[in-house]
Parts: structure tokens; C-alpha cells; sequence
């Protein structure tokens, strides 16, 4: 089993654009032993915090910490590619800056893509296209992998080879991992850690199983057996149009 080590730390992080405060007082650690699952509805900010985390957006306030030598791996969610222009696999792999054919081919074999090496990029299924995303953010080696809903546009069945294939992963090279998901009754199985967040960080734990859970139901929009979740948590406070908390006096952010 792989050394707890933590690989990134935000510490009451804050960004602002303009007036709208996307991210308000987050702090969290990345570890290298941990899956973490970060879940909210849309324009909660979550894509935000991911380009804190890869470095790509400087905080407004609050400090962010890594590990000296840090290697982050990026899977995005998609990837558009003119049609026109003639791409393999393998081509499209050297554009990581790694050229090595043995290190290509290792790649797409632990992500179970090997035979995928020669074939046109176009070609693709929705499932071949993100294990050939996967195995380009793996070619650097990386410590942390940072992955943006890694099932878009898989089939079922697909999704969940996939986050078993996440999981594979981590425990075999022993990295961080950081995932988008809105899957959530899909990949908790596999989920070391989840971070509710609605421009703050609502809630978070280790998943555990529960059903038609009402704090789950309002924040995402759903009723009855859609709301089925391996999560549970409870907000006991509203926000504005912008995001920000408004507390009931005596209320806590949430209790599990």
C-alpha cells in the first residue's frame, strides 16, 4: 500500500471574477493514496477549482501548496478535433511531448488501448476516444491525475469499466487522483473521498450508501429512486444568485 503523502493543499482559497465570488474559502488536500470525487451542480465552480489545482487560474486569496516536482496528469472532459485533418492514435499521443514508442505503447496497454495504436483518431468510440485521453495523461508519470468527467459520452456498461480501470490505475502506480464526476451512484464504489461543492465546500467524507437522500434530491434536481447515491450529507443553509451562503441563525454548514 502506497505512503500517505500529501501531493497538493488548499488552504481557504477564494477567487473572484469581478463581483461573482466562484470560490469562497476552499480548503482541501490532495493525497497520493486517495480517489477524490468532486461532485455540485453546474456553475458551482468545479471547473474553476480544477485550474487552481492544475495552475492554469491564481487564487484571490489563500495559499495553495505542492509537493516540490509535482507531475499532474490532465484528462479533459472533450476533446474537439477538426475531422479533416489526418490524425492516429499514435501521432496524436506524440503531441504529450513524449515520442518514445515503447512508452506510447505502455500506455495505451494499461488503459487496455493497445490495439488502438495505428487507427485514425476519428474512428474512435466514445469509449476508445477517453481511454486514448487517459493514456496520454498517464505518458509524464504523473503523481496526480486530474480527470474531467472521464466517462463522457461512454455507454453504461463502458463507465463502469472505466472507473474501475481509474481505480486499477491509482492502485498500481500509487498516485492522486482528482475526478469530476456526475455519476456519483456509478463511480462511488471505487470513491476513496467526496467533496460536495456549491462555490463553497458544502460536504465531505467517505462515501457511504444511502437512498433518496433529500439534501442530494435539492441540490441536484432529482426525486425518489433517481436520487439513489453512495453519499450522504445535509445542508442546513440556501444561497444566493451568486452563490453566497445565507445562513438561518444557529445553522452549520452541514452535518453528516
Amino acid at each position: 500500500m502506497a505512503t500517505h503523502t500529501d501531493l497538493i493543499r488548499l488552504d481557504q482559497v477564494n477567487v473572484r471574477f469581478g463581483d461573482n465570488h466562484v470560490l469562497q474559502n476552499i480548503s482541501l488536500p490532495l493525497h497520493n493514496d486517495c480517489i477524490t470525487t468532486l461532485i455540485g451542480p453546474n456553475g458551482a465552480g468545479k471547473t474553476t477549482l480544477v485550474r487552481v489545482v492544475l495552475g492554469l487560474i491564481k487564487a484571490s486569496s489563500g495559499t495553495v501548496w505542492r509537493r516540490d516536482n509535482l507531475r499532474i496528469g490532465y484528462m479533459p472532459q472533450k476533446l474537439q478535433i477538426d475531422r479533416t485533418f489526418p490524425l492516429t492514435v499514435e501521432r496524436f499521443l506524440r503531441t504529450s511531448g513524449i515520442s518514445h514508442k515503447d512508452k506510447l505503447m505502455t500506455a495505451l496497454a494499461d488503459v487496455g488501448a493497445a490495439a488502438l495504436f495505428n487507427q485514425s483518431i476519428h474512428s474512435l468510440s466514445g469509449g476508445e476516444m477517453q481511454r486514448v485521453l487517459l493514456a496520454r495523461a498517464l505518458l509524464r508519470d504523473p503523481n496526480l491525475l486530474v480527470l474531467d468527467e472521464p466517462v463522457q459520452g461512454v455507454d453504461i456498461n463502458g463507465q463502469v469499466e472505466l472507473y474501475e480501470l481509474i481505480a486499477r490505475i491509482r492502485k498500481q502506480r500509487g498516485c492522486g487522483v482528482l475526478m469530476i464526476s456526475h455519476d456519483l451512484h456509478l463511480v462511488m464504489s471505487s470513491t476513496d473521498h467526496v467533496i460536495c461543492l456549491n462555490h463553497h465546500v458544502c460536504c465531505s467524507g467517505h462515501p457511504e450508501q444511502v437512498s433518496n437522500d433529500p439534501s442530494f434530491n435539492e441540490l441536484f434536481g432529482v426525486k425518489g429512486a433517481q436520487a439513489l447515491a453512495l453519499y450522504s450529507h445535509h445542508h442546513n443553509h440556501r444561497h444566493n444568485n451568486h452563490g453566497d451562503i445565507i445562513n438561518k441563525p444557529g445553522d452549520n454548514c452541514c452535518a453528516e
